[in-house]
């Protein structure tokens, strides 16, 4: 029985990314395509690869590298150290997930500080000096006292 093939842009349609990046991950040694037509350099692929190619983009979309991808699915990583890239990869999506948390801490508490304030709801009437020192007691979110302290000095 003959093996369906897909071209590469069949593939690449397939997975929403572009014929160049199936490119670059067979250049990597990622994924190499089940058939290249002589004649004219089309490049073919199996219905079993198409399961590698998802695989190789699940990786990438968690932050592994393409050399790492390729390291994983070319079975030069042991399973211990594939668990522990993992690991790591989870701590830094974590790390993100607390740098994103702070961030929206952050967007409360000006947004708390310009509903309450009443020199803001006059933000438009303000003279640049007084806005600019408006932003800064508003926005500056980050050690706030040693900043009021320091901006306080250089305006006296």
């Amino acid at each position: 029985m003959d093996e369906t093939y897909m071209k590469i842009g069949e593939i690449a349609a397939f997975f929403n990314v572009s014929v160049k990046a199936v490119r670059i991950y067979e250049q990597k040694g990622i994924i190499k395509p089940a058939k290249i037509d002589s004649m004219t350099g089309y490049r073919y692929y199996t219905a079993d690869q198409v399961g590698q190619i998802n695989s190789l983009l699940e990786l990438k979309a968690l932050g592994f590298t393409l050399t790492e991808i390729q390291n994983i699915m070319s079975g030069k990583m042991t399973s211990d150290k594939l668990i522990d890239a993992l690991q790591k990869k989870r701590m830094a999506w974590q790390e993100s997930i607390s740098i994103a948390e702070n961030k929206m801490d952050a967007i409360d508490t000006i947004s708390k500080r310009l509903t309450e304030s009443k020199a803001a709801s006059k933000l438009h009437e303000l003279t640049d000096e007084q806005r600019a020192w408006l932003m800064v007691k508003m926005v500056c979110v980050e050690d706030l006292r040693g900043q009021s302290v320091l901006s306080e000095a250089i305006w006296l």
